[in-house]
């Protein structure tokens, strides 16, 4: 069993009460039982068929139809038999399901009182648009809010995530998907008070359904990129232990380099694949090779420089690759056409490759080798101004000065110190124990 520190257990419990106080008040409050026991069965259902598909975080629409169209109380009592129910993966599971449940049902009943103070039950039983638009904006707007505080709680004190990361980028990261959520719940209720009834309601589930269906596809297709890569990328930090982590760190620094060029997210995910993969071909270089102190002979360096060619061997099969497959073949071109393997120049060079030759530069001279020391990250920008229009591209070249100007060098931590090479960090999670959607 996974250890939980005992603080994370009280602020659990803690949670755990204000969400019985939220209870608390149902038997004094009028409540269509029935109504409730069918919202209730239906995100249990929910739930468990989003385990089953390996959706992506909790199903939040029918939660929100009951904020919609129930007292808080009843609202929040909703939440509980799906989260209760659900399977969990990760150990100790009796504490994560009550906090799960803990967590919506407080969401819920935020959402649910804000909701009925504005009016918007009133406005939900009549259908008044576009009135109704507004209350429930702001409900979705709250549960978001409380989802995402009380998820960063347990960020900091279960999974010990320092503080001032915990929270940040928590709500606006869970704001879109918890909208769409909203408004899908929001046509449920709708639905569920005009004529037609709850049958009506259930529609609007097939489309949100097909939704997560699609979305947990792209998930699933993208760890298995993601696999690729990190298996790719270990077995060249394995062999060349000199360079352990320049890959992960090239990565990086093409991303800085294609931001600051103004490049949409596609291209930049591409670029962080093609700087992780530049090497790659290093797997058909002998150790000895790479592993050599000292300068090496013209029949060694001719040898190294096969790595591209080897490298782009190795992933032109792989289509998800795009672009980052010409950047692994040409990294080590020159724009006067002094490089390698084809002795390209100028516009005949990739823009993707030119991307990477400058990140690979920089972290080559700003990282200890087996036969040099690290030089300063400024003398390494000098370098790079210096052989601008000969060797780099000055585009590429000055982004990259922009780019470490306003955020400084902070590379990913390597797998010496505990990371899987080629992978970097990514942001904080709550590791299975909340369900806001990022």
């Amino acid at each position: 069993m996974e250890a939980v520190p005992a603080r994370a257990r009280a602020y659990v419990a803690c949670v755990a009460v204000a969400a019985l106080a939220c209870l608390l008040p149902l038997s004094a409050v009028r409540t269509p039982w029935w109504a409730l026991v069918l919202l209730a069965a239906l995100a249990a259902g929910c739930e468990q068929a989003a385990a089953r598909w390996r959706f992506a975080g909790t199903f939040y629409p029918v939660l929100l139809a009951g904020a919609f169209l129930l007292p808080p109380p009843a609202a929040a009592l909703v939440a509980l038999p799906g989260a209760l129910l659900s399977p969990v993966e990760r150990r100790p599971r009796g504490l994560r399901r009550l906090w799960r449940a803990a967590q919506l049902a407080v969401s819920v009943w935020a959402a649910a009182r804000v909701h009925g103070a504005m009016g918007g039950r009133d406005a939900v039983a009549s259908s008044d648009f576009p009135y109704a638009l507004a209350p429930a904006g702001v409900a979705v707007l709250v549960f978001c809010l409380v989802l995402s505080l009380l998820d960063g709680g347990i960020l900091a004190l279960a999974e010990r995530i320092p503080v001032r990361r915990a929270w940040r980028g928590l709500f606006l990261r869970s704001l879109a998907p918890v909208a769409v959520h909203g408004l899908a719940g929001l046509m449920m209720a709708v639905l569920w008070r005009s004529p037609y009834g709850p049958v009506a309601a259930l529609l609007v589930l097939l489309p949100m359904c097909v939704s997560g269906w699609v979305f947990a596809q792209y998930h699933r297709e993208r760890a298995a990129h993601q696999a690729t890569i990190r298996a790719l990328v270990q077995a060249v930090d394995i062999k060349d232990e000199y360079t352990r982590g320049h890959s992960e760190r090239v990565g990086q620094a093409s991303m800085m380099i294609a931001r600051e060029l103004g490049m949409d997210d596609a291209r930049i995910e591409m670029l962080r694949f093609a700087g992780i993969l530049h090497d790659v071909g290093k797997l058909g270089v002998p150790t000895r090779l790479l592993r050599k102190d000292g300068p090496l002979t013209p029949q060694e360096r001719r040898v190294i420089e096969l790595h591209p060619e080897y490298g782009h061997e190795m992933v032109r099969g792989i289509s998800f690759l795009g672009e980052a497959r010409a950047a692994v073949l040409h990294h080590h071109e020159r724009l006067d056409g002094s490089g390698y393997p084809y002795g390209l120049r100028g516009g005949q060079i990739p823009e993707s490759a030119r991307v990477v030759a400058v990140a690979d530069a920089f972290d080559a001279m700003t990282s200890t080798r087996s036969y040099r020391r690290a030089r300063p990250v400024g003398t390494a920008l000098e370098e790079l101004e210096r052989c601008a229009g000969s060797q780099f591209d000055p585009r590429m070249v000055t982004a990259l000065v922009r780019a470490l100007s306003r955020h400084g060098w902070h590379p990913a931590v390597t797998a010496d110190e505990g990371d899987e090479p080629g992978v970097p960090r990514p942001r904080p999670t709550a590791a299975g124990w909340s369900g806001v959607r990022r």
